[in-house]
């Protein structure tokens, strides 16, 4: 399987070098086009993908070039769903696929795949899951997937009884055909991405595609309280497993203020670090993977209550002058932000805005009892002004975040919150968000001296 054959990878990337790097060693006739500059691209990969016999196209998606001598068609995640070579591809009978599913296919039969999905919370889920697993295991725990590690560069370290840890992305989804984890989790469903994948209902298809895939000894871990993910998955096959943080279920669920599954009592949730009930849920979910491996109490405990989170998603920075700064740069739609809001029970300074997406501020009105200043940057300032003053809540506008750092600062409180948590895309202004996450650390750590 995939040797000996002609490919065509769509968009280079993470992806594509990894898919390139592993299929050119196996025999295979492989072409990258990438609609951008080669100099945006890392020259060293570039290079070495050369020399190794890969062959390039960028800057263009010459109409010719994709035609049926091809066998595959691999597609990077980002790449639109309606790209003339995926809709060409379809009329010419060329399989599309991504880079997950051709790694997939190509997994021995005694590694087991975890899969984790879901709107929000599937980063936080999936590391968690990984370091408990991890303190488990060792060495046989991977982790890999839309988190930033393709599963193909790892294809070749793989030993067997290895465990993978991999996060799904909806863009993975997508192309997915017979890609199935041995053990699924969806985190929950909530309207996102639908620039990309058009619709709702679209959306949450390929969310829950790979379980759709899945045989009746495999298992699905669901989240009871969230009514689309019991919608899409009440037909799949496999077994089903829930947690809930409203009630107690034959499953994971909160008691007296501990996380119980079971009969047990893991956790109590002020020794979690990481702030708010969904990230209650997200230990939920993780506990319930790390109990399908029989991992003890005492390990899911060390590792829990010593999680401090994922960077860029509602990240503790550090306390300054009795203000705690938290980064959640990853917030860049309106549900992200309304659940940032609502980890906090005390007074928030919040920075909000960035790329103008037409996003309505008005849905986090229910959320934000707690704010007393508003820093609004970016494209969409002005319009964060509008809604601020409607909800006379001093508000300050700045361009950029450097600019109205220190102004948010001097109108906050002792004993408060300065929260980045856009609501909003970064690319007005950087080139990925994790940028604009970064900028905001370093702006505490020049304010702490």
């Amino acid at each position: 399987m995939f040797e000996n054959k002609k490919i065509l990878i769509l968009g280079f990337a993470r992806s594509g070098y990894d898919s390139a790097k592993f299929l050119i060693d196996r025999n295979n006739e492989v072409i990258v086009n990438d609609g951008g500059s080669e100099e945006r691209h890392d020259q060293n990969k570039v290079n070495e993908l050369k020399e190794k016999g890969v062959q390039f196209i960028f800057g263009s998606h010459p109409d010719d070039l994709l035609d049926s001598s091809f066998d595959y068609l691999i597609k990077n995640p980002g790449v639109p769903i309606d790209h003339k070579y995926v809709l060409k591809a379809r009329e010419l009978g060329i399989e599309v696929i991504n880079e997950a599913e051709m790694s997939y296919r190509l997994l021995p039969n005694d590694v087991t795949l975890i899969g984790i999905t879901g709107t929000n919370g599937k980063t936080t889920t999936t590391t968690l899951t990984y370091e408990i697993l991890k303190e488990a295991y060792g060495d046989r725990v991977h982790l890999c997937g839309n988190i930033g590690y393709p599963i193909s560069g790892i294809l070749n370290k793989l030993k067997s009884n290895d465990i993978i840890v991999m996060e799904v992305s909806c863009q993975q989804g997508e192309n997915f055909i017979k890609f199935k984890p041995h053990v699924g989790v969806i985190t929950n469903f909530s309207e996102a991405h639908i620039d990309f994948m058009k619709t709702y209902e679209h959306y949450k298809e390929v969310k829950a595609r790979m379980f759709y895939n899945q045989d009746e000894g495999d298992i699905a871990i669901l989240n009871n309280e969230n009514k689309d993910v019991l919608n899409e998955t009440k037909n799949i096959k496999s077994i089903k497993k829930y947690f809930s943080s409203k009630n107690k279920i034959d499953g994971c669920y909160l008691e007296d203020n501990f996380i119980c599954y079971g009969e047990d009592k893991i956790i109590n949730i002020d020794d979690i670090k990481i702030k708010g009930m969904h990230n209650v849920e997200n230990s939920m979910a993780a506990i319930m993977v790390a109990k399908e491996f029989d991992v003890s109490n005492d390990v899911i405990v060390k590792v829990i209550s010593n999680f401090k989170g994922v960077e860029h998603r509602l990240e503790y920075v550090d306390t300054v002058d009795g203000r705690e700064f938290y980064n959640d740069t990853e917030a860049t739609n309106i549900k992200c932000s309304q659940i940032a809001l609502s980890s906090f029970n005390k007074d928030t300074y919040l920075i909000l805005g960035g790329l103008e997406r037409g996003q309505n501020f008005d849905d986090l009105i229910p959320f934000m009892n707690n704010v007393k200043g508003i820093l609004g940057i970016g494209q969409c300032r002005d319009r964060v002004k509008e809604f601020g003053d409607k909800l006379n809540i001093p508000t300050i506008v700045y361009e950029h975040l450097s600019d109205g750092f220190n102004e948010l600062y001097k109108m906050s409180s002792n004993d408060s919150v300065i929260l980045l948590s856009p609501a909003s895309a970064s690319w007005d202004q950087y080139k990925e968000c994790e940028i604009r996450g970064a900028e905001f650390k370093d702006l505490v750590k020049k304010i702490k001296k």
